[in-house]
This record gives structure tokens, C-alpha cells and sequence, in this order.
């Protein structure tokens, strides 16, 4: 990941964005008011995008429209994830938006048909995945990778969702070994198989997470 120069640095998202905490809160009137600011605040991206496609090539003012595109993005999401610093010299663990990564992992995983109408981005969350999966983990980013695995484990299939694999093998354990196990109990086939593929998988650390390996293992599991 390359570092993208983003004005008011690293750390200035933690007041822009703090309405986003209400896109994964239980009240949908909290999620609703949410969503209209990262709608608002989408619709000014683009504008801010298109200003700088057409206007007039000159070098002042072209900077001038470039220093308020990374502004917008930075006011929406998936947008703040990286108008600023990239993750490439300390790692996503490290990284002072790892906080607003996880609250986006965490809408869509809790309420992925309002993340999709709002801020679809395959692209990112794969890259997001993948990258916390190659990170270190101290106690309070595990946990919270753990919760994301067992929300992707609970529900239908959705894309990239095959990348959690990394994750779960990331923080393989006792802990989240209970949830899958737990998960295996549901009342929901969906999950009992998800999670079930998820524990073959940690038993198995040298099988490669496949679309060939599932489906063999999906006629395996019902014969």
C-alpha cells in the first residue's frame, strides 16, 4: 500500500467521521441518520471528482481541485480509508485508521445490504481482510477479528467472504474454535456448513482455500 498525502493528516478523520460509528449501531434511526451523512458526503466526492476531470488544466488551480478531492474522500467511506497515510511501513496494525478499517469490515458483515445500497467496495474489503490477516494481533485486534469471522460464519455467502479463511487461520484458538463450534449448532444451514468448512480448514493449515477445494468438500460432506 502506498502513502497517499491526505491534508490535516492521520488523524483528522476521527472528528470528520465520528457520525460513522452510527452505520453498525442496533437504533436503524441512528443508522439512518448515518446513512444520509455518508450519502451527502459521497455526492460531494463525485462533485469534487468531476471538477477536477473538467476543469481547465492549470497548475495552481489543478492542485487546488486535487487538495479538495482528497478533502471529500476523506469525509465518506470507503473514500477515508485512503485519502490519508497508507498501512506500508508499520502494517495495518498499526496504522491510526485501523479503527475506521474494522468499523467498515463491521457494517458490512452486520448489515451488508445497507453497506452494499451505501458503500459498496469489493475491492477494499478484500484488500482490508487480507491485510489484517497478515498482521500482528495484539488482544483487543483479535477479538475483534474474531467477532468479524463469526459474523461472515452466521450468514449466507457473500463476496470476498472466502477471505475471512486467512483471517480464522490468523487467530486460530480456543476462542474461536467455541464460536465455530457454536455456530455448527445453529439452527441456520448456512452457517452450520460455513462453519464447519472453517474448522476443516484449521485442521487441515497445508489445504488451500479454493473454489475446487469447497465444492469437493461440499460433496464430501454430503455423501
Amino acid at each position: 500500500m502506498t502513502r497517499a498525502a491526505g491534508p490535516g493528516g492521520d488523524h483528522e478523520w476521527t472528528e470528520v467521521l465520528a457520525w460513522a460509528q452510527g452505520l453498525v449501531s442496533p437504533d436503524p434511526a441512528e443508522r439512518a441518520a448515518a446513512h444520509a451523512r455518508q450519502d451527502r458526503a459521497r455526492e460531494e466526492r463525485w462533485a469534487s471528482i468531476d471538477r477536477l476531470r473538467s476543469g481547465p488544466f492549470r497548475r495552481l488551480r489543478f492542485t487546488a481541485r486535487m487538495r479538495a478531492c482528497h478533502r471529500a474522500s476523506g469525509r465518506c467511506l470507503p473514500g477515508a480509508l485512503w485519502s490519508g497515510d497508507g498501512y506500508d511501513r508499520g502494517g495495518i496494525g498499526t496504522w491510526p485508521r485501523l479503527p475506521l478499517a474494522l468499523l467498515f469490515l463491521e457494517w458490512e458483515a452486520r448489515f451488508p445490504e445497507e453497506w452494499t445500497r451505501h458503500a459498496k467496495a469489493w475491492g477494499t474489503k478484500e484488500s482490508l481482510i487480507r491485510a489484517l490477516a497478515a498482521t500482528d494481533h495484539d488482544h483487543r485486534l483479535r477479538a475483534r477479528l474474531i467477532d468479524l469471522v463469526e459474523l461472515a460464519v452466521r450468514r449466507p455467502y457473500r463476496c470476498k467472504d472466502r477471505e475471512y479463511v486467512r483471517v480464522a487461520r490468523a487467530v486460530d484458538g480456543a476462542d474461536l474454535r467455541a464460536r465455530l463450534h457454536r455456530a455448527q449448532r445453529s439452527d441456520a444451514p448456512e452457517a452450520r456448513r460455513h462453519a464447519s468448512y472453517v474448522l476443516w480448514l484449521l485442521d487441515h493449515p497445508e489445504t488451500p482455500n479454493t473454489r475446487h477445494v469447497w465444492r469437493t468438500w461440499l460433496t464430501d460432506a454430503d455423501t
